[in-house]
């Protein structure tokens, strides 16, 4: 059994702290790991500060390897990954040899990204010597990676999304040395894909302030994070409130930094009239194991299902209900998050002109589906009724008309997705809806249900405010790596002294 001894990595050591925090695992032994300090964040600054002189000079084949071997140390790791894993969060193996899986493909994927040369954009314009009225100079242009990079581990995908995940992977590969602040959900899991880090560091031979790791169990060690003054950019995988207040530090800076936050959404899902009428049953058996999936942990969970009113809502609804009334109840990832998802229960149950078709208890630290339904107008005017509910609860909107319908699709805030469920005799009111969707989120799918987050070069997750804090970003695909890029133009510079990349 692993057994983690609890202490923070910074620049290669392993550092305890003054006090310790307990973990709180669904089963299994609890751990004591050290609670950051704000000395850990400067030391753990400091030391990517001084890496990335070196770091960010590296040739893209050092970075990739670098990656690669990442990804080797972790499976490397696989058996005790998957064993604190489970205890930490209660997710079932399979989910964690999944997810454990996507991790080490992210990062062999930029690595692959990374040999290919692409993502630097390289731009030429040649000297015009002879132009008139003013000759032109030798321009050159490539995007060059920024500066230290923190990333904040997210509590509802301890790998993919945490210590080596996408945000990690991205900014490594862009040449920019991270600091972690690792999430007290699952710092056990954390200190083992840090101790893989770690490994890959010394197999590459590069400076071990390239990468560091402090936990949890102060939140103010977070606030010290954003506002150090060598921190560049943020990566943060959240809650809109922590989120949000994460931004706010970072945009009132003396030197203001980008923050890559993805936040969450509703992600709704447009159930056009003859999708409906055809296949409402089994689109509904599809949403409803959508909604459930991993307890509806996902921030891509399709809360929100649109439809006409009339008997084919009253079937899709019925559908609904049984489907979910046969999944059990799941264990949540913390018992913080599990005591948010009740109260999101009781404030959609309490909600005026809302119709409860399906709540039960979910005590402790379990999560039972609840199902509601409202109609578009109750919708429209009451903005809870559009907040997040995460966990495995799913609300049914009814509209009246084609013109409501589309009233209810411009009120949505941003969103990670929106999906079209449709028929070809719905392809009229799709062509209509498809233009307010697009400004509305990242990610538009058709006749399939948004929890499965492909990592690849064409996706993007991410979408306007609040489900992300960067319309033009996304923490997912090979695009993620601009967020830890800016283009640098040489002048006339001597080709001794111009980047290998722009020889």
């Amino acid at each position: 059994m692993f057994k983690p001894h609890g202490n923070h990595l910074i620049a290669g050591h392993w550092v305890a702290g003054d006090s310790r925090f307990a973990s709180d695992p669904s089963f299994g032994p609890a751990h004591d790991f050290s609670v950051g300090r704000l000395t850990d964040v400067s030391a753990a600054v400091a030391a990517a500060e001084r890496a990335f002189l070196s770091y960010s000079q590296t040739s893209r084949a050092t970075r990739a390897a670098f990656l690669d071997a990442i990804a080797e140390e972790i499976d490397a790791r696989a058996e005790a990954i998957t064993e604190i894993g489970t205890q930490e969060t209660g997710l079932p193996e399979a989910r964690l040899i999944g997810e454990r899986g996507r991790t080490t493909g992210q990062l062999r994927l930029f690595a692959e990204h990374i040999r290919a040369g692409d993502y630097l954009d390289r731009r030429f314009d040649a000297a015009l010597p002879e132009r008139a009225p003013q000759p032109r100079p030798d321009l050159r242009m490539m995007m060059r990676p920024i500066g230290p990079v923190a990333v904040f581990g997210a509590s509802n995908f301890p790998l993919a999304f945490s210590t080596a995940g996408g945000d990690t992977a991205a900014a490594l590969a862009a040449g920019c040395p991270v600091v972690v602040k690792g999430h007290s959900a699952h710092p056990g899991t954390g200190e083992i894909v840090a101790e893989a880090v770690l490994a890959a560091l010394h197999r590459c031979d590069l400076d071990p302030g390239v990468f560091s790791l402090i936990q949890g169990g102060n939140r103010a060690v977070g606030a010290a994070l954003v506002q150090h003054s060598l921190i560049k950019a943020v990566g943060f995988t959240g809650s809109l409130a922590g989120g949000r207040a994460l931004f706010d530090l970072c945009a009132a800076r003396p030197e203001p930094i980008p923050f890559f936050g993805e936040l969450g959404s509703v992600n709704p899902m447009f159930l056009l009239d003859h999708a409906l009428a055809s296949r409402g049953e089994e689109i509904a058996k599809g949403w409803a194991a959508s909604l459930t999936l991993g307890a509806g942990q996902f921030c891509t969970n399709p809360g929100l299902a649109i439809l006409r009113a009339g008997p084919e809502a009253e079937r899709f609804a019925k559908a609904a209900t049984a489907a979910l009334s046969e999944v059990p109840a799941q264990v949540m990832l913390t018992s913080g998050i599990a005591q948010a998802y009740r109260s999101g229960q009781q404030r959609m149950a309490e909600a005026a002109e809302v119709e409860t078709l399906l709540h039960s208890e979910s005590p402790e630290r379990s999560a039972n589906p609840a199902l509601f339904r409202t109609d578009a107008q109750s919708w429209l005017a009451n903005e809870e009724l559009a907040e997040e509910v995460f966990g495995p609860l799913g609300l049914i909107v009814t509209v009246e008309s084609e013109a409501e319908r589309l009233d209810l699709a411009r009120a949505l805030q941003g969103q990670l997705t929106c999906t079209l469920h449709l028929d070809d005799e719905d392809a009229a009111e799709a062509r209509a809806l498809l233009p307010i969707l697009e400004r509305k989120a990242g990610r538009l799918l058709a006749n399939g249900f948004p929890t499965g987050v492909e990592v690849a070069d064409t996706m993007v997750h991410g979408g306007p405010y609040p489900a992300s804090t960067n319309f033009g970003a996304t923490s997912v695909g090979t695009l993620s790596i601009r967020r830890f890029l800016r283009p640098v133009c040489y002048q006339n510079l001597p080709a001794a002294l111009l980047p290998a990349d722009l020889i």
